[in-house]
């Protein structure tokens, strides 16, 4: 005890080389060294208790630690990288992916994301029967579009206030849970799920219809109906965030690919139709050039 006493005096004297400012200015030195995609990475590699795992996932689990499994690394970047490069022939080809995360610790970051790359997403309860009875769906979004048109009429403000009250509650609801996929017009090509096994609904409707998934599959969840599988931490946010981020990077690469393509493609078009109309008009130039010296001849 007396020396724990004397070393806690040792620390703390004003005279020492390490008093409280300057042990505060390590540790910032000390923070500010460790990069931030590797505290992300330590975040991304820790998976659930032994007592809740999945057998499936024996292949992507590097070791046990604390009664808490530890994922194995490298096979998730290799897994990032393969989806990462499926996803962007995907969009390369012009077809649309639909994100889904219900998780409040993804909802934002899911959002901002896949708004960015111009994806739809549903981050609030997913509706029953999305994918496999998307008519249904489809009209409720076109009954979104009726009430803005309403509005922008001026119908709207004619009604009484018992249906101004009951159609606004019922735009806010519609806008809610449909609104970040009005512009979904036919069914996804791909769907990207961050918890499988919170989003096992969303993951059974993809499967019947032959949909592929993307999904982030922790220790706990079964990855043998994903098609893409990135094993990996879904409950922290940073975790998530360091995934969408290299997903929606590829999906950008695979636009701005599509963009430079079709441009080439235009400015071929362009080149190959004026060399037709330059014949045409030479051809013209010529039958004048033969008419000419047959009048004089002819007077």
């Amino acid at each position: 005890m007396a020396q724990r006493g004397t070393t806690r005096r040792l620390v703390l004297r004003p005279g020492s080389g390490a008093s409280g400012a300057n042990t505060k200015e390590l540790t910032k030195k000390v923070n500010n060294k460790q990069n931030k995609q590797e505290q992300c990475q330590e975040l991304i590699f820790f998976g659930h208790l032994k007592r809740k795992w999945n057998p499936a996932m024996a292949p992507y689990i590097f070791m046990e630690r604390n009664g808490i499994h530890i994922l194995d690394l490298h096979k998730t970047v290799a897994k990032i990288d393969e989806a990462a490069e499926a996803m962007k022939q995907i969009a390369k080809s012009g077809k649309k992916i639909l994100f889904v995360a219900t998780k409040k610790q993804a909802k934002q970051c899911v959002a901002d994301l896949a708004t960015s790359v111009g994806m739809p997403y549903v981050i609030e309860r997913w509706p029953g029967g999305m994918l496999t009875n998307f008519p249904t769906i489809r009209k409720a979004v076109k009954k979104m579009g009726n009430i803005d048109k309403l509005i922008a009429d001026g119908t709207f403000s004619n009604l009484s206030k018992r249906e101004i009250l009951q159609v606004s509650r019922q735009r806010a609801k519609l806008e809610k849970n449909l609104g970040s996929i009005a512009d979904l017009n036919r069914l996804p090509s791909a769907l990207f799920v961050v918890d499988v096994l919170k989003e096992q609904i969303a993951v059974r409707e993809a499967n019947r219809l032959g949909i592929p998934v993307f999904g982030i599959v922790d220790t706990n969840s079964n990855p043998d109906n994903i098609d893409f599988v990135i094993p990996a931490n879904d409950d922290a946010s940073k975790s998530i965030e360091v995934i969408l981020q290299a997903c929606c990077a590829a999906i950008n690469e695979g636009l701005e690919e599509r963009k430079a393509e079709k441009a080439d493609s235009d400015a071929a078009a362009e080149q190959e139709d004026q060399p037709v109309k330059k014949g045409r008009r030479s051809g013209k130039a010529r039958e004048e050039a033969e008419e000419a010296p047959e009048a004089p001849e002819a007077e």
